[in-house]
C-alpha cells in the first residue's frame, strides 16, 4: 500500500496559508495540524463545517492522520446534517461557528498554541484512505454518497496543475466554500499538492475579493463562480493583477467570460466536472467552445444512452448527467445539455440550459432560470421564469424571448424578482426555486 505526502512544501519558512494576522509557515502549520488530531475525538467520520479556510484545512488534515474521513455534505442546514447523520451514527461535527444540530455532536475548532518549532517529517498519507465523502442529491432528495481517497484527490490536482500551468509560489484565493468539490480541490489540494498558499478567507462581495486579493502577494488565483463574476463586472471593481482566474459551479457564458478576461487582464479558464467524478476538462471560454479533458481521461458517449466518463483520478467508469458530443478528432467535446434538462413542448425539443443562456443574454438581464415542473422530462409541460431585471417590464423580457426561443417555451408565467436563491457556489436548489414560485403564484392569483 503506497504512501502519499501530506503537501509538497520542504522548507520549514514556505508559506503555506495567509491569515489576517499575517503568514502561516509550513512549521506552524504542521505544528498546528498534530495539535488538533491529538484532540478529535476517536470517531470514524466527521463533519467539517468549518468556515475559515485555514481551520477546514486543518481539521482536513488532522483527520486524515487519524484515519478519519471528512463528510462534505451538500449544505449546513440542519435537516441534511440531520439525515446524514443518521446514514453515520458515527460521526462527528468540527465547528468555528456556534451551532446546534439536535443529536450530533459538536467539538468547536479549538485554539491552537502559538509555540514554535521545526517539522520533523512530512506525514504521509496511504493512496488508499477514504480522504473525504462528497455528497449530492438525486432526484430522490436522498443524499448520494461519492467517496474520494486521498490519492485520486492528489492525481486530480496533478492533472488540474499541469494543464493550467500552476507551478509553486502561486497564492490561491477562493469565493466558494472548502466543502464543494470543486473549493476543495482548486482552493486546498491544488496550493497543498504545489507549493501554494491559500487565503483563509471566502469573500462573497466585490470590495471583500479585492481586499482579500491585495492582502496576497503575487501571483495570484482567483478561483470563483460565475455569480461573483457578473457581480464584480457590475460594481466595476479593480482587482489587482491576476496570472489567473477559475470558474466552476455553473455555466459561464462566452460573453461574460471575454468581459472577465477584458476587464481583468488574465486568462480565465473554465472546470468542467461534478461532484461524481471532480474536475474532467477545461476550456478557455472566451475563445473556445469545446472542452479538453484532463491527460488520461475520455468520455464516450452512445446514442440515446448515458455518457460515460473515465481514467485519470476517476477510479471507475462514471455516467455523466450531461449530454455530450464528441467532436471529430475524438480528443474534445461539447456539452449538448443537461439528460433530465431536455424538455418536449409541442413536438419540440430544447434544454434548459439554453433557454437559461438565452433569457441571460438578454440586455438589462442581470440574472435568471426557466423552472421546469417535476415532470417535465420528455412530456409537455408550461415553463416559468424567475429574473433580475430592475430596468425591464415582464413585457419587455417576452418580447426579447420571442425573437430567441421557439414560441412555444416562452414562460408563462414570468416573473421579477429581486434576487434568486443562489448557493454560496452560485447553483440554485430546485426545491428552493420550488418555493419561491409557489410562493409568487399564490400571491399572483
Amino acid at each position: 500500500m503506497s504512501a502519499i505526502a501530506l503537501l509538497s512544501h520542504r522548507r520549514g519558512e514556505q508559506v503555506v496559508a495567509w491569515r489576517n494576522t499575517g503568514p502561516v509557515s509550513l512549521d506552524t502549520f504542521l505544528h498546528e495540524v498534530e495539535q488538533v488530531a491529538e484532540r478529535l475525538p476517536q470517531h470514524s467520520f466527521v463533519f467539517n463545517l468549518c468556515t475559515d479556510r485555514y481551520h477546514f484545512l486543518v481539521t482536513f488534515c488532522a483527520a486524515l492522520l487519524r484515519g478519519q474521513t471528512s463528510l462534505l455534505p451538500p449544505n449546513h442546514a440542519e435537516p441534511a446534517l440531520a439525515q446524514l447523520q443518521a446514514a453515520y451514527p458515527d460521526a462527528y461535527a468540527v465547528t468555528d461557528q456556534p451551532m446546534r444540530t439536535a443529536g450530533l455532536k459538536i467539538f468547536p475548532f479549538p485554539a491552537l498554541l502559538n509555540t514554535e518549532g521545526h517539522y520533523r517529517e512530512i506525514p504521509a498519507i496511504a493512496a488508499d484512505q477514504i480522504a473525504a465523502i462528497a455528497f449530492t442529491s438525486g432526484s430522490t432528495g436522498q443524499p448520494m454518497a461519492h467517496p474520494k481517497t486521498w490519492g485520486a484527490l492528489v492525481m486530480e490536482a496533478a492533472l488540474a496543475a499541469s494543464r493550467l500551468e500552476i507551478g509553486p509560489g502561486c497564492h490561491f484565493l477562493g469565493t466558494v466554500p472548502p466543502q464543494h468539490m470543486y473549493g476543495l480541490v482548486f482552493t486546498l489540494m491544488l496550493p497543498l499538492r504545489h507549493g501554494g498558499a491559500i487565503h483563509a478567507g471566502q469573500p462573497l462581495f466585490p470590495a471583500d475579493i479585492r481586499l482579500a486579493l491585495e492582502a496576497l502577494p503575487a501571483p495570484r488565483v482567483l478561483v470563483t463562480t460565475p455569480l461573483h463574476l457578473r457581480i464584480c463586472l457590475e460594481q466595476q471593481i479593480e482587482l489587482p493583477p491576476l496570472a489567473l482566474m477559475l470558474s466552476a459551479a455553473a455555466p459561464l457564458s462566452s460573453e461574460l467570460a471575454q468581459r472577465a478576461e477584458t476587464a481583468f487582464n488574465t486568462p480565465l479558464m473554465e472546470i468542467y466536472g461534478c461532484t461524481e467524478t471532480g474536475a474532467i476538462a477545461t476550456r478557455r471560454t472566451a475563445s473556445e467552445a469545446d472542452w479538453s479533458p484532463l491527460s488520461g481521461i475520455t468520455l464516450s458517449s452512445d446514442d440515446g444512452g448515458p455518457s460515460w466518463v473515465k481514467g485519470g483520478h476517476i477510479q471507475t467508469p462514471t455516467a455523466l448527467q450531461d449530454v455530450i458530443e464528441i467532436t471529430t478528432d475524438e480528443s474534445r467535446f461539447r456539452l449538448a445539455g443537461r439528460s433530465a434538462d431536455m424538455l418536449k413542448i409541442a413536438g419540440k425539443r430544447a434544454s434548459l440550459g439554453d433557454l437559461n443562456r438565452q433569457l441571460n443574454r438578454i440586455p438589462g438581464v442581470r440574472d435568471g432560470v426557466f423552472f421546469a415542473p417535476d415532470e417535465a422530462p420528455g412530456k409537455a409541460v408550461r415553463l416559468s421564469a424567475l429574473v433580475v431585471a430592475p430596468e425591464l417590464s415582464e413585457q419587455e423580457i417576452i418580447a426579447a424571448l420571442r425573437h430567441a426561443i421557439d414560441p412555444a417555451f416562452l414562460p408563462r408565467p414570468l416573473y421579477k424578482v429581486d434576487e434568486l436563491p443562489r448557493s454560496a457556489t452560485g447553483k440554485l436548489p430546485r426545491e428552493h426555486l420550488r418555493l419561491l414560485i409557489a410562493g409568487l403564484q399564490e400571491a399572483r392569483s
